[in-house]
């Protein structure tokens, strides 16, 4: 079986995706990892708001663990997530806020991941859609 660098989890946004495929490309994983894609990545993930999507998504890195020989998850983030906002609702909302919710994301996935997947290495970014 052929192994793959990793497992990229990132955000749907149209407007991201060229900043992934940069970020990945940079990083010489091109045809080197598999994907998964949902609204807010992280956020999409372990929100309570979007509980049902949580299954799903630690379906597919254990079917891509098996079928992908993977050791790695990369999750990648951005700013100016939809997500985040819908999750933090008609309070105040700005890049402080922004930042906070995509940090609490990447910790509660981190704690999942441990408890499921504990030698699985994680690694988190948020890249910003400015450039």
């Amino acid at each position: 079986m052929k192994k793959y660098e990793a497992m990229v989890l990132s955000c749907i946004d149209p407007r991201f995706q060229p900043k992934v495929y940069k970020y990945l490309n940079a990083k010489k994983l091109t045809g080197k990892y598999s994907s998964f894609t949902i609204a807010g990545a992280a956020i999409g993930v372990t929100a309570k708001k979007f509980k049902k999507w949580h299954s799903t998504f630690l379906d597919n890195l254990s079917t891509s663990i098996k079928l992908h020989n993977i050791n790695k998850l990369i999750v990648i983030n951005h700013e100016d997530c939809g997500a985040a906002k819908i999750l933090n609702g008609k309070r105040k909302f700005n890049s402080t806020i922004e930042n906070r919710i995509h940090k609490k994301s990447f910790k509660d996935l981190d704690k999942i991941l441990n408890k499921k997947f504990p030698t699985l290495k994680v690694r988190f970014k948020i890249l910003s859609l400015k450039d």
